[in-house]
């Protein structure tokens, strides 16, 4: 049965993992100016690389939600390291735009095998119903905990190191994450009603509802917002923002660039994240997880729309970052307990990583748009824009979501 208690074995070692695979994963924006500088690369071209990273992630969310789902979680995640680090080890070989972006479809299948759709579905399967929600909101936060110190430590390391060496620490890295597989017990069997029905037939069924449709395209927008703030916005403060005064508390406690500045934003997203994550998986227990989520987007297209409005200085980026921060994955264990919740917890891996999918379709042209409109007009005007546009869509598309469980509305309508 699952845990009775909020903190198990499960969900802490689901943390560790999911925490230092975000690390890196959140690092990659840091590299933009150093890669494409060192190969004097137009920034559309590793920016493509990062784009199809999130592409291949979104690919190979389904994927590897199946494999853990047939074979085991512990095998998906295994798989899915095991990838992640021979694709940052062979990118530090990588001397062409082409290999890069070759590459990048190694370490996208290889976040997929250790990020959320594997992660969030142990949780979700070993968590109890009261606890499940909450559960969902820690191993979401455990992600933003490793933005807090992988895009910092990223720098840092970039001080000291080549990108290339920088690369194969952050493999290690990967690969050390596996020492918390035996904290990660298999989860108890589901019910028998459930087992009766097989993937195919869950799948089928979730695919024909129209909530799910809604599900899949209101969660474009989250992938959009994140992939271009991650891959474009240390670049995007370096370039954009007003210097910081000498006389500052920026400059008081250290960050005297605004490279820094950019590196730090990005931690104060994920830091501010852990209180939005958790505060959002509280939420979802008492409240309606679809009006949850189009308040969520709300606040982000109004966010988003006045940063670019107002001028850019140090204290609006470090204002956008709190902000935007507490919404930034706060969307996760909203949209992955309603998939739960709606369609069941025996195949929850595969369901969420098909609307995972629409995610990083999201991520991929939040990505890849950001460098190529950035080589045609100077600035990210016009691609953060098209963010807030995407953002205002999905608070739109949550609100007709019926939040029943599809085996009710199946028993009410056989009834009628």
């Amino acid at each position: 049965m699952p845990q009775t208690r909020l903190f198990t074995p499960v969900l802490i070692g689901a943390c560790i993992i999911i925490m230092l695979s975000f690390s890196v994963r959140a690092s990659f924006g840091v590299f933009q100016i150093p890669i494409a500088e060192e190969f004097g690369w137009l920034r559309a071209e590793f920016s493509l690389a990062i784009a199809i990273q999130n592409l291949a992630w979104g690919f190979g969310q389904p994927i590897f939600g199946a494999i853990a789902d047939r074979f085991g979680d512990r095998r998906a995640i295994v798989l899915g390291a095991l990838m992640y680090a021979a694709g940052l080890v062979l990118s530090s070989y990588a001397i062409t735009p082409g290999q890069h972006q070759l590459l990048e479809i190694l370490v996208g299948f290889g976040i997929a095998g250790t990020g959320f759709g594997v992660i969030l579905a142990i949780v979700g399967r070993a968590a109890s119903d009261a606890n499940r929600s909450v559960a969902l909101g820690i191993a979401t936060a455990a992600g933003s905990a490793g933005q807090v110190f992988g895009a910092p430590l990223a720098e840092g390391l970039l001080s000291m190191f080549p990108w290339q060496t920088v690369f194969v620490i952050f493999a290690a890295i990967i690969l050390a994450s596996l020492f918390a597989l035996p904290l990660l017990r298999a989860p108890a069997r589901a019910p028998k009603a459930v087992l009766e029905e097989s993937m195919g037939q869950i799948i089928g069924k979730a695919v024909r509802d129209p909530s799910f449709a809604l599900i899949f395209i209101g969660f474009f927008s989250c992938g959009y917002q994140l992939g271009f703030i991650t891959a474009h916005f240390p670049a995007f403060v370096t370039e954009l923002c007003g210097p910081i005064s000498p006389g500052s508390l920026l400059h008081g406690v250290g960050i005297t660039t605004t490279s820094a500045l950019g590196a730090v934003a990005i931690s104060l997203i994920g830091l501010a994240n852990i209180v939005g994550t958790i505060t959002a998986g509280w939420l979802g227990h008492r409240y309606s997880k679809r009006y949850l989520l189009a308040g969520i987007y709300t606040g982000r297209t109004i966010a988003a729309g006045l940063f670019i409005i107002l001028p850019i200085t140090p204290e609006t980026v470090i204002a956008f970052s709190i902000v935007m921060g507490a919404l930034w994955l706060a969307t996760v264990p909203l949209t992955s307990g309603l998939v739960g919740y709606i369609y069941g917890l025996r195949y929850m891996g595969t369901l969420y990583g098909l609307v995972f999918f629409s995610h990083q379709l999201g991520s991929f042209l939040g990505v890849w748009l950001g460098g190529a409109l950035y080589d045609i007009y100077g600035d990210y005007t016009a691609v953060w824009w098209v963010g807030v546009a995407v953002g205002a869509l999905s608070a739109i598309v949550h609100l007709p979501i019926r939040e029943t469980p599809l085996r009710d509305r199946t028993h009410a309508a056989a009834l009628a």
